[in-house]
């Protein structure tokens, strides 16, 4: 197996392990928010959706598009940072999706 389709099935595996986290806190939602809402030009939509919902609606939805169409994956990803600042002061745990969200920062940017 070629360095780069390890890479794809680490980052399948990743996006895969960041859903469990997102259903065990509760925040995997069934209904996708309005188109509208994911038109946003705002870096991850801040204006229109919860962070969580721009991480299951579009980071992890288009990553799984780039993954079955065999597109390059992006080589640089900083979403770890952002999920930390969204869980400071909740009252649910972040830790692990962050600790996942850590793992595909790595993976995509090739530390």
């Amino acid at each position: 197996m070629n360095d780069s389709s390890d890479q794809i099935g680490q980052v399948a595996d990743s996006l895969l392990r960041i859903e469990i986290e997102l259903r065990q806190l509760g925040l995997w939602e069934a209904e996708p928010p309005s188109p509208e809402a994911l038109q946003s030009t705002q870096p991850f939509c801040i204006d229109t959706l919860e962070f969580t919902q721009w991480i299951q609606f579009v980071f992890v939805a288009r990553m799984k598009v780039i993954i079955e169409n065999d597109h390059p994956l992006p080589a640089v990803s900083g979403i770890a940072p952002m999920a930390e600042e969204h869980f400071r002061g909740r009252p649910e745990s972040g830790d692990s999706l962050v600790r996942e969200l850590e793992e595909i920062d790595r993976l995509l940017s090739g530390n």
